[in-house]
């Protein structure tokens, strides 16, 4: 990951060059002065050797594997980028550090700094001179084998592919749902004239497979049948030379121009009914830009396009889209057995090699490409006890270093096409422990602070972010586990063999290294460490310098022991102890100068002292249900602070189950703060927030209602605001609304206290504009039937909660309302008995869910219409319909409920009381 190494290092060194002139203008000595020239003048031509290296990176880091000088190449050019990071970052820490003193203290250490300068200079001068060294030699490196390296490369992974992906029938285990449906698109109806499908997943997940299997059946439908394995070094014309071979097209192609070439195809194919494979697809371009047109829409033809990324699939004619999971449980088993036992005629694990096969089957995590390679290694040897123990303790060792054999060299065509943006993101995904749920918002501060992230166009940080997040998804490189109410990744996971592939990288290119106990563990140059054991005495004795991350997963870590590393890793960036039984910082954290992100989220910490405010480049701080009850008034000092985060968990309360915390007054002044929740409302502190105008999330609570006017002046400022979350000091407090006036970019609301019925058609017209809004929230609102009504005016809903919010026995749905909302929940309504659903209205909705309404003794009338509910919850309602639903399990099946909800895909009853808890469809 060379080329990833540079690309952030050289957006470090942009910055450094953009603030030369500020830095001379601070100097005030002429011999500093000389000393900074030398330093900038290094600066600026490491900057254009690495520009130049950078672009020559990118293609030999894909022969370190098949070419081993251009892995020592390689490898060079990292240790020398690390080196260059270290001088620029001490360059940094050293000017950030001189701002820290008065006007004394200053001048004496500007006279130090000239030899600081100097040395820093000689050690840039000695680093580009290897790197101009490497750069004349980077002709000769690639002499000897470079370019055949490339094509051995290249051919070394396109063999791989098809040679492991296409499987015997035998090995095809739980594919007929997909089989069926591919078949049914394929040849099911051929009065549509033009179709495309897809099948996309995972690299090994059993894309080629399944298309293989259906293709050999099919085909025999059609005049013409062509199947193409696309290499990413694909040319255009070589690409249609094959589907024309393929197509058997007797014609000499091999040096036809591309007129010609289409040309011959298209005559070829003039009416005649055929279908084309286009195997293991890695770009949209492919067919929209450059083949597409070969093939009129006007004749009889089938295209099957597979693919690692969502933006192939996506050219799928109307759900014609195949999206290939990890198998389950059973079907692994079932394959495991085939292939591990295929000398055996009832292909059937014995009793005694049970378990240790299902510990080589957890090793494989649902995929047919891992399972292939153990089943088939395991049938060439005898079934005992004794040689399985010998097999499994040498995957162990082997998968320090290969996770699978045969498995890794598919997995890392993945990582190889990855741009080195999303590189660093993907290894930094590593160093979560495995399993680990990722959540979105906690990897993309972790990127944007490690400066993984460059803004681009009119978009934030985050929505750029944001997009490599969903890029790694698309390429199934992480596995989406929830999505949030507005269709966004929510959590995501990574399955535990590209973990393991993406964790051995991550130690191999000194990126990161997860310390799990003093065994065989070496920090070396390692940028970024993952404690996941709290053994870490002998961690801390290592001499660590290089750091510029710790991640602690630990919860019982000991924060003191990690003292030293806080000294010797002065240019630590990332402090991310999330979790964790830490109640103080030691001092040393706040001499990190250059912190970055300091996660103390779901800690015992219950003051932040006043050294906070020497973190001058903190950008993220994030205190989240902690004691923490006040931020000192030095956090003014953190200037570059983005995201605000501080709550403090309270067990007492009935409104809310944490408070705010109080902010001093200069926090007026943190004029970039994008996100700051939750502060404790003030008429001082809402007077303050006012000025925050580039807040994107805000969220307030113990408002009071002589709070109304300040906070409406406050939040009118925030026009970019995108989150926003009110609570009243307790659940009989009004909530000061009537001059609210909301920005129009708002699209998530929660609101917690009383919403008076007189004020709410009010309060609602003065929202008509927020054609944004998708999720409303709200919480002891005491809403009755008329009042709910008033709601219908948000038609662009598309999630609903009522927490203890409706005070109504009858809940009455009109038809067209509500005609965008998706998940409907209602929490906590004492009184509800009756609910009711107009044909037409909620007609988009998937979920619907009643928790703790105990006098709801029968479901909606009207549930019958809602056609496109998929999950319906009924959680502590009347016992007499809980009951009701149980029939079906009893067997009756006259029950007039159960044929109400007959199209509902998922149906779930509990009763706390009485232990009940069952999916009845």
């Amino acid at each position: 990951m060379a080329e990833a190494v540079v690309g952030v290092l050289l957006g470090k060194l942009s910055v450094a060059l953009m603030n030369e002139a500020a830095t001379y203008a601070s100097s005030i000595i002429c011999k500093e002065s000389s000393e900074l020239k030398a330093l900038f003048g290094e600066i600026r031509k490491a900057e254009g050797e690495l520009e130049i290296m950078k672009a020559y990176l990118h293609d030999s880091e894909k022969l370190k594997d098949t070419n081993e000088i251009a892995g020592i190449f390689v490898n060079k050019i990292r240790d020398l980028a690390f080196r260059i990071e270290d001088v620029v970052d001490e360059f940094a820490y050293k000017i950030e550090d001189n701002k820290q003193e008065g006007f004394r203290a200053k001048m004496k250490k500007m006279l130090k700094n000239g030899k600081t300068w100097r040395r820093l200079a000689l050690e840039l001068r000695d680093i580009n001179c290897k790197l101009e060294d490497a750069a004349k030699r980077k002709d000769l490196y690639a002499m000897p084998g470079m370019e055949r390296g490339a094509r051995d490369c290249d051919h070394h992974a396109r063999t791989t592919n098809q040679t492991s992906c296409f499987a015997r029938d035998e090995d095809l285990v739980g594919i007929q749902d997909n089989a069926e449906k591919l078949k049914r698109w394929l040849v099911g109806d051929f009065e549509e004239r033009y179709k495309i499908a897809t099948v996309w997943g995972m690299g090994g997940v059993g894309k080629t497979s399944l298309v293989d299997y259906v293709y050999r059946i099919v085909k025999v439908e059609f005049d013409a049948a062509a199947w193409i394995t696309v290499s990413k070094s694909y040319k255009v014309e070589e690409l249609l030379r094959k589907v024309a071979r393929e197509f058997g097209i007797t014609i000499d192609v091999s040096n036809m121009e591309l007129r010609s070439l289409v040309e011959v195809i298209r005559s070829h194919l003039k009416g005649k009914r055929y279908i084309l494979v286009l195997d293991d697809i890695w770009e949209k371009d492919l067919w929209i830009n450059k083949i597409m047109d070969v093939f009129p829409t006007n004749w009889v033809s089938r295209f099957v396009f597979t693919s690692r990324k969502y933006e192939v699939a996506s050219l799928a004619t109307r759900n014609c889209a195949v999206k290939l999971d990890p198998m389950g449980e059973n079907h692994s088993w079932k394959l495991f057995c085939r292939l591990a036992f295929r000398n055996n005629d009832e292909k059937s694990c014995p009793i005694e090699l049970h378990d240790l096969a299902m510990k080589f089957l957890r090793k494989c995590e649902g995929l047919p490409i891992a399972i292939a390679c153990i089943g088939r290694l395991l049938s060439c040897k005898p079934s005992t006890l004794t040689e399985w123990n010998n097999v499994y303790e040498e995957l162990e060792l082997q998968s320090t270093n290969n996770v699978i054999p045969g498995v890794d060299t598919i997995l890392k065509v993945s990582l190889e096409d990855l741009p080195y943006e999303l590189k660093n993101c993907f290894l930094h995904c590593a160093i979560f422990p495995e399993d680990c749920l990722l959540k979105r918002k906690r990897l993309i501060r972790h990127w944007i602070t490690a400066g993984f992230i460059k803004k681009k166009e009119s978009k934030t940080l985050e929505e750029v972010a944001e997009g490599c997040l969903n890029e790694l998804v698309n390429r199934s490189l992480l596995q989406v586990v929830k999505k949030n109410e507005f269709g966004r990744v929510k959590c995501c996971r990574m399955h535990d063999i590209i973990h393991h592939l993406a964790l051995e990288k991550a130690k191999e290119e000194c990126f990161g290294k997860v310390y799990e106990g003093p065994e065989t563990f070496s920090v070396d140059s390692t940028r970024r460490l993952s404690i996941q054991s709290t053994n870490i005495e002998p961690l801390c004795q290592s001499g660590v310098t290089h750091l510029r991350a710790i991640h602690a997963f630990t919860s019982d870590v000991d924060i003191d022991l990690l003292r030293p590393i806080f000294m010797s890793s002065h240019l630590l960036s990332t402090l991310d102890l999330q979790g964790t039984k830490i109640k103080m910082l030691p001092n040393e954290v706040f001499n990190l100068f250059n912190l970055r992100f300091l996660g103390l989220r779901y800690t015992e910490i219950e003051i932040l002292p006043k050294a906070l405010g020497r973190l001058k480049n903190l950008e993220v701080l994030d205190a989240l249900f902690t004691p923490l009850l006040s931020l000192p008034e030095e956090v003014v000092k953190l200037q570059r602070l983005w995201f605000l985060y501080a709550c403090t968990l309270h067990k007492e309360r009935t409104l809310q189950r944490y408070g705010g915390i109080k902010v001093p007054r200069t926090i007026r002044n943190l004029t970039g703060l994008h996100a700051m929740e939750t502060i404790e409302a003030t008429l001082e502190t809402l007077c303050d927030v006012a000025s925050l105008t580039e807040l994107r999330a805000f969220s307030v609570c113990d408002v009071k209602s002589e709070h109304s006017l300040n906070l409406c002046r406050a939040i009118m400022n925030m026009s970019h605001l995108v989150h926003l979350s009110i609570a009243a000091l307790d659940e009989n407090q009004v909530l000061p609304l009537e001059a609210l006036c909301l920005p129009g970019t708002l699209s998530k609301l929660v609101l917690q206290g009383w919403l008076e019925k007189k004020r709410m058609p009010r309060i609602l017209s003065s929202w008509l504009h927020l054609n944004n809004l998708s999720k409303l929230s709200l919480i002891f609102s005491k809403l009755d039937e008329d009042s709910f009504s008033s709601l219908k005016v948000l038609g662009g809903l598309c999630y609903l909660e009522l927490v203890k919010a409706y005070d109504g026995k009858k809940l009455f749905f009109s038809a067209l309302s509500f005609p965008r909302l998706r998940r409907l929940a209602i929490w906590s309504a004492q009184q509800l008995n009756r609910v009711e659903i107009e044909e037409g209205a909620l007609e988009s909705l998937e979920e619907l869910m009643f928790t703790d309404c105990p006098e709801l003794n029968c479901l909606p009338y009207g549930i019958e219409f809602l056609k496109d509910l998929e999950e319906l919850r009924l959680e502590d309602t009347a016992e007499e319909l809980i009951e009701k639903l149980r029939q079906e399990s009893r067997g009756h099946q006259d029950n007039e409920e159960l044929v109400k909800i007959s199209h509902i895909r998922k149906v779930v009853i509990i009763l706390s009381e009485k232990n009940i808890r069952e999916r009845i469809r």
